[in-house]
């Protein structure tokens, strides 16, 4: 089974949703923590990215994110 993050998701629809909404939530808490140190600001047109993608291995810890244009980081492949 993939991992993502720490949590074990199946090849099945109701995994597809679950690894989604996992996804998201965990994006949700990395923006928070960025906005209060002052990395990033509500409506800045700045995506946070990973330097080592989620699905390759990497975390959300402060050493594998970067604040990028948006326009950047939705133009980058994850392959």
């Amino acid at each position: 089974m993939p991992m993502v993050g720490t949590k074990k998701f199946a090849y099945t629809e109701k995994g597809k949703k679950e690894a989604k909404e996992y996804a998201k939530k965990t994006g949700k808490k990395v923006r928070r923590r960025l906005m209060k140190q002052g990395r990033v600001k509500k409506g800045d047109k700045m995506d946070i990215d990973h330097k080592k993608a989620l699905s390759k291995g990497g975390s959300n810890g402060h050493k594998n994110l970067r604040v990028v244009p948006r326009r950047v980081n939705r133009a980058k492949d994850n392959n």
